[in-house]
């Protein structure tokens, strides 16, 4: 287990959403966690176990999130990172002996263990990655996931005008819906400009191992792809090398592929860790699905800025991405959430 003393992150780059203001009013009205959760003024002690290295891409957005609310001296933070799956309860369980009244993680592949663990301290709330639903007999155990679908959905129809072979390749770690419903959408995206697209798809087993995605990467390039859908870190860095273009998931790395890297949906965790400590702090929280709050309309997703490409995307397009996305924000136009596998043509 890594150490969970977090290094400086960089500035904040994305607002956090915490409700302070009342808390201890809230505190003498509710019961449950209310009793026990931080008075007014007094920072929460927030834990994270992450299974990999902080600098993987869903990861990192938690992570900054967490440093976001700690550098505003709003919450305590410690992380443990590269966390094994049979050891993930031991570490939840220290977490919380520890006296952290929020911890959060992903626990898609230790999904029982955690909830046994949750079940045994009653006064910690925890807010964790998963792809099962909120049991409602559970209640300090709520979860959350990356539905970024609005934001990808919008790369894949800046793609469908990016690529000249009509030949997209797309690199992801597991065919779970977490991931699936991010490729569906950004395939929808791309027939939307690009209806006669071939698309290679792949899945390389894992969360993180950038040569192997590099390497899956290369194939697809060899297949003909001339744009490829980054799910996985080493994908940008084969498009990059063999001069083809990428869309980014999850974090913006155009700076370090500035030819590259045409578009990037962003997720921003801000929304769902703001309304967790909030809860915390004011007795509320319960077993809920925290996915909304990824979603476009609450601030959860959006599109990086087109930097470099600015001027190479269509102005039709990025006025038509600009339109579609309007209309996502104000409810009259809603992404289709697909957690099939999706599956080459």
């Amino acid at each position: 287990m890594a150490s969970n003393i977090p290094a400086p992150f960089g500035a904040p780059t994305r607002r956090t959403v915490l409700r302070t203001a009342g808390a201890a009013g809230a505190l003498a009205a509710l019961g449950g966690l209310a009793g026990r959760a931080a008075a007014e003024g007094e920072k929460l002690k927030v834990a994270a176990i992450y299974t990999v290295p902080v600098e993987q891409q869903w990861v990192s957005r938690i992570h900054q999130a967490a440093n976001t609310a700690k550098y505003r001296d709003e919450i305590e933070y410690v992380f443990s990172e590269k966390v094994a799956n049979n050891d993930y309860e031991r570490v939840m369980r220290e977490y919380a002996e520890a006296g952290n009244k929020l911890i959060i993680g992903e626990v898609f592949a230790v999904e029982d263990a955690a909830r046994t663990v949750a079940k045994d301290y009653p006064d910690v709330a925890f807010l964790m990655g998963s792809s099962l639903k909120a049991d409602p007999t559970l209640s300090n155990f709520a979860v959350f996931d990356n539905y970024i679908q609005d934001a990808s959905y919008l790369t894949g129809i800046i793609a469908g005008a990016m690529t000249k072979s009509k030949n997209v390749g797309l690199v992801g770690g597991y065919p779970i819906p977490e991931v699936n419903r991010l490729m569906n959408a950004f395939i929808e995206g791309v027939k939307e400009s690009a209806p006669d697209t071939k698309f290679q798809v792949a899945f390389i087993g894992s969360w993180f191992d950038p040569p192997k995605a590099k390497e899956t990467a290369f194939a697809q390039i060899d297949g003909g792809a001339d744009l490829l859908y980054a799910e996985r870190f080493g994908v940008s860095d084969a498009a990059k090398e063999r001069k083809v273009l990428a869309i980014g998931k999850v974090l913006d790395t155009q700076a370090d592929s500035p030819d590259t890297v045409v578009a990037s949906a962003l997720w921003n965790f801000e929304p769902t860790l703001g309304a967790a400590v909030s809860k915390v702090k004011e007795g509320s929280f319960k077993a809920d699905d925290y996915g909304v709050y990824s979603l476009m309309k609450a601030g959860g997703c959006s599109l990086a800025p087109y930097g470099t490409f600015e001027d190479k995307i269509p102005a039709d397009i990025k006025e038509k991405v600009a339109q579609r996305a309007q209309a996502i924000k104000d409810g009259t136009f809603t992404v289709a959430i697909n957690d099939g596998e999706p599956k080459p043509n």
